[in-house]
């Protein structure tokens, strides 16, 4: 059986599963109340050609060029979260994001982030449940807290709202730009992995000088 989540950023049309902040709004594979399982349209596409996966669109890295961006980071940051499934991590933040997967064991992974080192560490009391996260209000919006991504440059960063688009993504909040004319005006977007921990991408017109800009 094939489920497509859809959910906006003012409602859901569609919920399988609910977790203690209330539907999971994710497109991502997740359990019914009956513990079946329902395929995403990205996840029907990655078993699909799973055979050439490294050759076909589904595996969208962010950037052009994964060893470019590696090698542009002089100081890269280290990020661990918690995941509900390391095979499910892989296929997200590996396959469907294109993300060199580094180091790993039964109960963690390490993604190459951009140049910076990400790593999924296994919490089995997730399996039927999502991580928890706290809105803020920015710009009008509840922005899922804590969450974590990569400035990109604009370019970019609409390739990836594109791609994730006709991916059937559900954003948590969808693509746009915030603080018009402002010193910190960006494009911003925020959406979940499959265990429901918040990422955000953004870009600014020019990355280097309003990155932190206050005037």
């Amino acid at each position: 059986m094939t489920s497509f989540i859809v959910v906006g950023f003012h409602d859901f049309v569609i919920s399988l599963y609910e977790s203690p902040r209330g539907p999971v709004q994710s497109f991502f594979v997740m359990r019914d109340i009956g513990g079946t399982f329902h395929r995403s349209a990205w996840e029907n596409e990655l078993t699909a050609h799973s055979a050439g996966l490294k050759n076909h669109s589904s595996r969208m890295p962010i950037t052009t060029d994964p060893e470019e961006a590696s090698m542009a980071v002089s100081d890269p940051f280290h990020l661990a979260v918690q995941v509900r499934d390391i095979d499910e991590a892989r296929r997200f933040y590996g396959d469907f994001l294109g993300c060199p997967e580094g180091r790993s064991s039964e109960s963690w992974v390490d993604f190459d982030l951009f140049g910076h080192q990400f790593v999924c560490h296994l919490n089995p009391a997730l399996k039927d449940t999502a991580v928890a996260s706290h809105k803020n209000p920015v710009d009008g919006h509840g922005v899922p807290v804590p969450h974590f991504g990569v400035v990109l440059e604009m370019s970019a960063w609409q390739a990836l709202a594109d791609k994730l688009r006709a991916h059937d993504v559900a954003f948590e909040i969808e693509p746009y730009v915030r603080f018009k004319g402002e010193p910190g005006e960006q494009a911003t977007m925020f959406f979940y992995d499959p265990s429901g921990n918040a990422l955000e991408f953004k870009a600014f017109k020019d990355r280097e000088t309003q990155l932190f800009k206050k005037t």
